[in-house]
């Protein structure tokens, strides 16, 4: 909780004795303003926000640190929670520079439209500072004022974006208003044109070379070199068609009790040097960003897609974890090291679920599928039987043309194929968490932390309803959302109930203390398996290898130590504006394609339940509200504990999980909206 003692003293009345100064308690918090006017304000430490009205704000702008007084007695009963009621006393800071939005040209001046609808205001443009910019265009506004009581905020363009009925500018202004950048600063296109664009001869002598893992696992001799030769092993990577950042290949070899599994990751952290102008930038951005019609990389595509790319039939640099998986799928020995690997073949998705089901291929390939198969199954049991919880939610798969307009949507198919890569790289994470653990170095995890209990409490009177229960007593261990799910699967039930149960868990983060993931049921779990997208991976991958060095003395341990908190923190943080970048363009995208099929008829499943109306979700998985006013037949109310609308006086429920029926009434691109109307003989709701 955010605190500050200042002095505060009332205005003097000269009919009346001066009152003694008065020390209040002021808390520091940030301002999330509402369109309507009024806003709330985020403090540290407390469960609710405060309400700030619209007469309080005290020209308080989106998203400003601020100082609030809370108002003593004064509470605000909102839609979801009763909160504390404050006023602005002081702008401590303001956090929003630029703004992104809609130009409205006028005579003599102009204005911006916010795309952020919470900015709540427009922006007053002079006409000097117009930059040329026209009517209905995307532009990049500076904040030169942020307004009070009487006069609005104002600022200057600073960049044209484009016509806002371009899908590709949409998405452009998306980047923009989250802050992303979308270009390398100077410093970071220089650095990069000194980074080799093949593996440079010196990796490549006096090699240990192994002929097979095996051998590598049961070698007891040192590493010479710190480098392992591993371009004799049979290597393939998986990916995605389209993809181009290839971070991790793998090798298998059948063993007597189980299998050898390598897997090897790209070595970034040889090219990318700890304080240099790529890995402050990589550090600035945390992740990769991915779009329908673009790839924002982490690093430059000169890493990404060309050195630190494990590309077929080439010299890549890689560090490996080699591992020896029982028939029971325990590791039960494993060896980390430094390498050389050669892909013999780039495979996709759809080749390899396509061999997996009887498609011709190399020999090689064929069998080496055949094995991952195997293994996977196995490593898949493993983490069920200990209590890992898997839901499988369809992701939205969008195909753009080449000027980015959506051709279609569709549920992207989770194959066999691409559970076999998660299944081994869940398994390396897993293996190299637990190994740094036990060194007790400074080390990035990845967390998952239990749910708490009020969540699970609301669960479980959820689930009551419809006749499950979960074991509550003490701490919810993930086996028991695990039995919970396998119990529902097939049921009318299944959907709404996986819903809730995810909606109950809580959100993965990093950080520099192991406590576990959750939802994997695992003791020990890091980011190791993708550092040409994600910022942890190649930190750690900097601690691995001053390990394997010997280079990590107690100086070096003190710096990791020190830097940690700030890289996990900053690391989930640009991960979570990552995911909702990456969600308001999948929003425009979906109403782009809806947009011209206004009128038509659709199936559909009620996938949110709110004061305000429905939320349906196709089987495309776009998804738009049936705005309450439009239910005819009775006036319906949210029933928050069940999840329902019911009729107030009939027997009307729409609940979560129902199937419906609904035609598309509208859309609005600006608003990132799509409404849909139940059908005729859809809206008796009954049970």
């Amino acid at each position: 909780m955010s605190r500050k003692k200042i002095n505060y003293s009332r205005k003097k009345n000269p009919d009346k004795k001066r009152k003694k100064q008065k020390e209040e308690e002021y808390l520091l918090g940030t301002y999330i303003a509402n369109e309507k006017g009024f806003g709330f304000v985020t403090v540290e430490g407390y469960d609710e926000d405060f309400f700030i009205h619209r007469n309080g704000r005290n020209g308080a702008f989106y998203n400003d640190t601020v100082l609030i007084l809370p108002i003593e007695g004064r509470d605000y009963k909102g839609s979801n929670a009763k909160r504390r009621e404050a006023k602005v006393e002081k702008i401590v800071a303001h956090n929003e520079t630029s703004v992104v939005g809609t130009f409205e040209a006028g005579k003599r001046f102009g204005f911006v439209l916010p795309d952020n609808r919470k900015i709540g205001s427009d922006i007053y443009i002079p006409k000097a500072l117009c930059r040329n910019a026209k009517d209905g265009q995307k532009v990049v506004c500076d904040i030169t004022f942020y307004g009070s009581k009487d006069r609005k905020p104002e600022g200057k363009i600073t960049k044209v974006l484009g016509d806002a009925t371009n899908p590709r500018v949409q998405v452009t202004s998306i980047v923009k208003s989250f802050g992303i950048a979308d270009f390398f600063n100077e410093d970071t296109i220089n650095e990069t044109t000194k980074v080799p664009d093949k593996v440079d001869e010196k990796y490549l002598h006096d090699l240990d070379c192994f002929e097979s893992a095996k051998e590598f696992l049961e070698s007891e001799k040192a590493i010479d070199n710190n480098r392992v030769d591993f371009r004799n092993l049979f290597t393939i990577t998986i990916d995605g068609e389209d993809a181009k950042d290839l971070d991790d290949a793998v090798t298998i070899e059948k063993d007597d009790d189980g299998y050898i599994l390598g897997v090897h990751i790209a070595d970034v952290s040889e090219y990318v040097k700890e304080g240099g102008a790529l890995d402050n930038e990589a550090l600035s951005r945390g992740t990769s960003v991915y779009f329908a019609d673009r790839v924002i990389p982490m690093l430059p595509k000169e890493l990404s897609n060309g050195i630190c790319s494990l590309n077929e039939g080439v010299d890549r640099l890689a560090l490996s974890c080699v591992m020896k998986v029982s028939s029971s799928g325990k590791v039960v020995s494993h060896r980390i090291t430094e390498s050389v690997i050669k892909v013999n073949k780039r495979c996709s998705y759809n080749e390899i679920f396509g061999i997996t089901n009887g498609d011709e291929a190399i020999k090689e390939l064929a069998d080496m599928t055949e094995d991952m198969l195997a293994l996977s199954d196995i490593i898949r049991n493993e983490r069920y039987e200990r209590g890992a919880v898997d839901f499988d939610f369809p992701e939205s798969k969008i195909i753009v043309d080449d000027r980015g307009y959506v051709l279609n949507i569709m549920p992207y198919d989770r194959n066999r194929a691409t559970k076999i890569i998660e299944d081994f790289m869940l398994l390396a994470n897993e293996t190299v968490a637990e190994h740094f653990y036990w060194l007790d170095i400074p080390f990035a995890y990845r967390v998952h932390e239990k749910p708490d209990s009020e969540s699970m409490k609301s669960l479980s009177t959820f689930i009551k309803n419809f006749g499950y229960n979960i074991h509550l007593s003490g701490e919810v261990h993930p086996k028991e959302l695990q039995k919970l799910l396998d119990t529902i699967e097939g049921s009318d039930a299944e959907s709404i109930i996986s819903r809730i149960t995810l909606r109950s868990m809580q959100r993965a983060k990093y950080e520099p203390e192991c406590t576990g993931h959750f939802g994997l049921a695992a003791k020990y779990y890091c980011h190791f398996t993708s550092p040409i997208r994600r910022y942890p991976d190649l930190q750690i991958h900097r601690i691995i290898k001053e390990y394997l060095r010997g280079e990590l003395s107690n100086k070096r341990i003190s710096h990791y130590r020190e830097i940690l908190g700030e890289v996990c923190n900053k690391s989930s943080a640009l991960e979570r504006r990552a995911q909702e970048a990456e969600r308001e363009a999948e929003k425009f995208e979906k109403v782009m394609f809806m947009q011209d099929k206004i009128g038509e008829v659709f199936d559909g499943v009620i996938s949110g339940v709110t004061k305000w109306g429905l939320f349906v979700e196709l089987p495309n998985t776009v998804e738009g509200l049936v705005n309450v006013s439009s239910i005819r037949g009775d006036i319906f109310e949210l029933d928050q504990e069940h999840y329902e609308l019911y009729g107030k006086t009939t027997s009307k429920v729409y609940k979560l999980g129902q199937k419906v029926q609904v035609w598309l009434y509208d859309t609005d691109s600006v608003l990132k909206t799509i409404d849909f109307r139940l059908v005729e003989g859809e809206e008796d709701g009954s049970k």
